[in-house]
């Protein structure tokens, strides 16, 4: 069992002190964090706490250095568990540039360890499931797919409302999302076009609108609301031979799989002050409705990977060329909100 030491005792940082707890592939050896009620909330959860960070950096049981800390100081800490030898996991977004990822990529290199960073959002079940009917070709080739996080609570008051601490929803839950959306669609992004919101926030942005277009012609919606008090679908897909919508998180997917193009006579309906055949409904004579089953997923398949992955064994499935993509769209996320315009890329 590969041992452990967490930096950072807060929300995310607790979830992996809990996750490496119920582990078969690391142990906890201890955490630390500069908060004192917090390193106290851990000694009541009977976890031993270290006196700072150097003592992990010196600890030679410790294998694994998990950072997860407000994201303006993640890179320090990275670089330095690096030095001392140690492996390390660090929560999202990795960096706030990718100047500053590259220079983390740099130290694992030159210690021989293994750099990973906690996309835990690829096992989220609803991104298994729209993925699982890409792979499956069933509907067809992707058009169009929009990806969705709404919720009304704004952001949590803490650091996350601060923009010198790397706040702001394009690296709280953009990361995620654009993670999965790369995944979804790996085409080369050739146009980013970005509008943030600031509804509870002046600081940073509490929403944003993403507009995605690739190479192959395919387009893409991210979007993040924090004050949107009836939320729109989490996914929704258009396929070249059908359409799929997933309204949220632990739902199935309800597909719309098309049969037949042509129909010989439709039938205007009563739409409003008019009629149309345009927008009448298909029947099942040429369209095939049903729902997926709810895939299966382990999100310590993670922890697993990256033992496998540190003792030379696997390739590592967040792989960081990935990661610096992901840094690379919402760099240009930034700058199109900035610029109000939408830019041309090669991302």
């Amino acid at each position: 069992m590969k041992k452990v030491a967490v930096i950072g005792y807060g929300g995310q940082g607790a979830w992996h002190c809990t996750q490496v707890l119920k582990s078969d592939v690391v142990s906890l050896k201890g955490v630390y964090d500069i908060k004192e009620n917090r390193r106290e909330a851990a000694k009541a959860n009977g976890i031993f706490v270290y006196e700072n960070n150097e003592a992990i950096f010196a600890d030679g049981d410790v294998d694994i250095v998990v950072v997860a800390t407000p994201n303006d100081v993640h890179e320090e800490l990275v670089v330095n568990a690096l030095k001392s030898g140690k492996n390390v996991i660090c929560e999202k977004p990795v960096a706030l540039s990718v100047e500053s990822f590259d220079r983390m990529v740099q130290a694992a290199e030159k210690a021989g360890k293994v750099l990973s960073v906690h996309q835990n959002r690829r096992w989220d079940v609803d991104f298994l499931g729209v993925k699982k009917v890409i792979s499956s070709g069933e509907i067809g080739d992707v058009i169009r797919i929009e990806s969705r996080i709404h919720g009304s609570r704004g952001i949590p008051s803490d650091w996350r409302c601060e923009k010198e601490h790397g706040g702001g929803m394009i690296l709280d839950w953009g990361v995620h999302l654009i993670d999965q959306m790369l995944q979804l669609i790996t085409d080369k992004v050739t146009k980013v076009y970005c509008m943030n919101t600031h509804i509870t926030n002046s600081q940073v942005d509490d929403g944003f609108r993403l507009e995605l277009g690739f190479e192959s012609g395919k387009t893409a919606l991210v979007e993040v609301g924090t004050y949107n008090f009836l939320p729109l679908p989490r996914f929704y897909m258009q396929c070249k031979d059908g359409s799929l919508c997933l309204e949220d998180w632990q739902k199935k997917a309800h597909v719309a799989k098309l049969t037949a193009w042509i129909e010989k006579d439709v039938t205007p309906v009563q739409n409003a002050a008019g009629i149309t055949k345009t927008m009448a409904p298909r029947d099942n004579l040429t369209l095939d409705e049903y729902y997926t089953e709810i895939p299966k997923s382990d999100v310590h398949d993670f922890y697993r990977n990256f033992v496998l992955a540190s003792d030379g064994k696997a390739e590592q499935l967040i792989k960081n060329s990935e990661v610096r993509r992901v840094l690379r769209v919402m760099t240009a996320c930034f700058e199109s909100d900035e610029k109000g315009a939408v830019l041309k890329v090669d991302i």
